[in-house]
This record gives structure tokens, sequence and C-alpha cells, in this order.
């Protein structure tokens, strides 16, 4: 498949998805699903191998992100119900004060980012974004975008995220000097298509009212018995904290051992956040006496309305394997491995092309880290460092729809197809750009 050919069939299936899902309102998984058989088919992929391909692509994607999302919805009905998420958003309200908020979300997108993917803190932190907007009357996009721009640069370029991780190993990059320099470039990043983007488009973004999910995580009147904030503040950080272990467990324990395996597993994602769950069934239901009948609805009436949320991202997955599977994604990499550009530019382009052929920030990463990493060992003067930001940065851009966090987003938010573009999209492209810029601009001083 020519590249021209492969730009064009990926374009058009991308402007398919946006006119049949904004335009004429058709449902946004059938659309999904439709297209993305449309353009297998249309590549010359077998029918049956296009269906297959499909099917796939979201049972991979939905094998991890459906167990984070009901998990991380149950942590967040148990916080509601108790008061917890109340408790927090009264204290953060009367530290940083009304028209600091979008700041202090982003500060706290930073911390809780540093440990955990993009989807599981998006699910641990926005309870409290549907709180706080309730009880400051502060539009919920000028809380919601600056935690998410927030977690999404930390998840792009401050590693142990397991694709940093992987780019420090293709680039033989040093961990500490890409700590700091993903702390110094990410900071000023964060802030810009943060707080300072979402203040600039949340007046210019209408929505028709709270989304239903909303409504699930926050109590229209403050508790009377609300949980302490320490407990409250330990619950949420509990799976943070538990896979900040699991990281380090190779450091504290041999490898194969069998304080290492315990250690491991418990940092695996999944289990941090089931162990939370049924923390906060005590410490948040059980101890503000709760019954467990009630407890028990309190789950169940939680997972209804994500069960859309979860289709979506399943069907975004699919979208993103019959590109790969197709041959689309490889054509175009092919054409950005063509370019004559420095080494930094190449490794954010080829990032940026598999951010869109595949979703994935973290797939994008690893496979561009990979191409372009023999490439650096044979050349000299570029900053390995800087080639793992750079990488991350482009990793993230676009935020397309293949990607589970724009329906994520999207749902979530009760945003429209448009409105996740005029805000979410928009939000990963500045943090790309901006990370391309500000690596170059700092090549010229560190090699």
């Amino acid at each position: 498949m020519s590249s021209v050919l492969a730009v064009v069939l990926a374009t058009t299936a991308i402007v398919a998805v946006v006119l049949l899902i904004g335009r004429y309102k058709f449902n946004p998984f059938i659309v999904l699903f439709t297209v993305s058989l449309l353009l297998a088919l249309v590549a010359g992929m077998p029918p049956q191998k296009a269906v297959a391909s499909f099917e796939a692509g979201a049972g991979h994607v939905l094998g991890h992100i459906a167990t984070v999302i009901a998990l991380g919805t149950m942590l967040g009905k148990m916080l509601a119900e108790s008061g917890g998420a109340d408790q927090i958003a009264l204290t953060i309200t009367r530290v940083a004060g009304k028209g600091r908020m979008s700041w202090a979300m982003m500060i706290i997108g930073l911390l809780i980012g540093l440990p955990v993917f993009f989807e599981v803190g998006f699910v641990l932190l926005i309870p409290l974004v549907f709180t706080l907007a309730r009880r400051t009357s502060t539009p919920m996009l000028l809380l919601a975008l600056p935690m998410g721009a927030a977690l999404s640069v930390t998840h792009a370029m401050v590693p142990p995220h397991p694709a940093t991780l992987l780019a420090l190993a293709a680039y033989h990059a040093d961990t500490g000097r890409t700590i700091f320099w993903g702390v110094i470039v990410g900071t000023p990043i964060a802030a810009l298509a943060g707080p300072i983007y979402a203040k600039y488009i949340t007046p210019r973004v209408r929505l028709e009212g709270p989304p239903p999910l909303a409504e699930q995580f926050s109590n229209k009147d403050v508790p009377a018995n609300m949980p302490p904030f320490g407990i409250t503040v330990f619950t949420i950080l509990s799976p943070v904290l538990l896979m900040l272990i699991g990281s380090v467990a190779d450091v504290v324990a041999s490898p194969g051992s069998l304080p290492n395996t315990i250690l491991h597993f418990v940092g695996n994602t999944d289990i941090a956040l089931v162990l939370a769950t049924i923390l906060s069934f005590y410490v948040l239901g059980l101890a503000r006496g709760f019954s467990r009948e009630t407890i028990l609805r309190f789950t169940n009436e939680s997972l209804g309305p994500t069960a859309l949320i979860m289709l979506l991202v399943g069907a975004g997955g699919g979208f993103g394997r019959e590109l790969v599977d197709s041959g689309i994604s490889k054509a175009i990499t092919d054409l950005a491995l063509g370019a004559h550009v420095p080494l930094l530019v190449l490794a954010w382009m080829l990032a940026v092309v598999v951010r869109v052929a595949a979703g994935s920030a973290t797939v994008a990463m690893s496979t561009a880290s990979g191409i372009v990493g023999p490439i650096l060992l044979q050349s000299h003067g570029t900053s390995p460092e800087l080639m793992v930001l750079v990488t991350g940065a482009g990793s993230v851009a676009l935020g397309p729809m293949n990607d589970a966090g724009f329906w994520q987003i999207k749902e979530y938010l009760g945003l429209s197809v448009g409105q996740t573009m005029k805000t979410w999209s928009v939000i990963e492209t500045l943090i790309a750009v901006l990370g391309l810029v500000f690596c170059l601009l700092l090549s010229q001083f560190i090699h």
C-alpha cells in the first residue's frame, strides 16, 4: 500500500466518524464498528480477518480498561456517598481558594499521575472534579481539563511509566536526568495546556447540563458524618502507593524471590485498585454506618452509566487495530521515516504517526523509540534524555478517536465529539507541540 493511499484512507475514516456521530447523530459504537470494518475492507483485508481484527483490538483494550473503569467507578461512588469527596473538596477550597481551583487540580494531577496510567488517575480523580464543581459553582471543564492535562504530561514524560521505561532502555538514557528534565519541561507544559488553555476554551464550550455520571458522584447536601480528611486521602492514594511499591520491587527484593513476586502482584494496576476498593467498602462504608446491602446497592448502581463508556473504549481499540493490521499504520510510518530530519524531530514525528494509527500513547512511544533507538546509537550530539521526552510528547499528540482516553473524556464530561476535539484533542496536541519546542530549545544547551 502506498503512503499516500494510507493517509487518504485514515483521514477519510476519521472524517466519517466525526460527521456520522457529530452531525448525523448516529450511535457512536455502531459508527466506530462500521467505519472500522469498511476501512479494513477498502484496504484489502479479507472480511473474516477484518472482523477478527476489530474483535482482537476491542478485547485487548477492554481487558485492562474495563476493570479499571469498573473499580474506579465503585471507589468514586463510595467517596461520594460517604462524603469523602465533599471532605476533600471543602479542604482544597479552603486551602487553594476558589480562584485557584484549576491550578490546584493541575498539581493534584501531576502528583497522582506520576505512578499511574492516565486512565487510572482519571477515574480516581473525576469524582473530586464533579464534587468541586458543584460545591464551588466552578465550571466543570475548568477543573477537569487541567487535571487531565497534568495526568497526560506525567504519563508521557516522567518515569516510571512502562512506555517511558522502554524508551529509557532504547535510548540508553539516564533515569535520574530524565525525571529531572521531565519535571522541568512537563510542569510549564501542564500549565499552558491545562489551566491556561482551560480558561480560554471553557467559556466557548456550551454544555447542555451536568453529565449523567456527575449525578451519582455528587451529593446535593454535605453529609453530616463525613469521614476524616486523612483517611479519605489515604483511601484514594492507596492504589498509587501500591503501584509505587510494585515499581521498586526489583530494588528492594531480588527478582524471582517470593517478596519480589508479592510486591509485583500488589503493585499490579488491577490488584491495587481492587484492594483500594475493598478498603473503601470498610472505611467509607461500614465505618460510616452503611450496611452491606447498601454498599452492594451503591456498587451495582454505579456500574450502569459506565456501559457505553466501556463499549466506546473497546470500539476505539478495534478501530486502532484495523489501522495496524490493514497495513495503513506501516505505510504512514514509512512515510515519516523517509523524511530527512533531525533525530529529535524524527522521533517526535514517528510517535505522532503511530499515535494516530494505533491510538495508544504507550504503543506510540515504545514503537517510535524502538525504531529510532538504534539510529541514536550510531550518531552523536543528541541528548538521550531529551529523546525520551520528545518521543513521549509526540506519543500523546492529537488525542485521536482510536484512543481510549478520547471516549473516556467525552462520556465522563458529557461532551459531543466536536466539543471533545476542541478541548481534549487540542490539549493533547498542545502537549505534543510544546514538548517538541521545549526539547529543541534545550538541545542547544545539553547533549
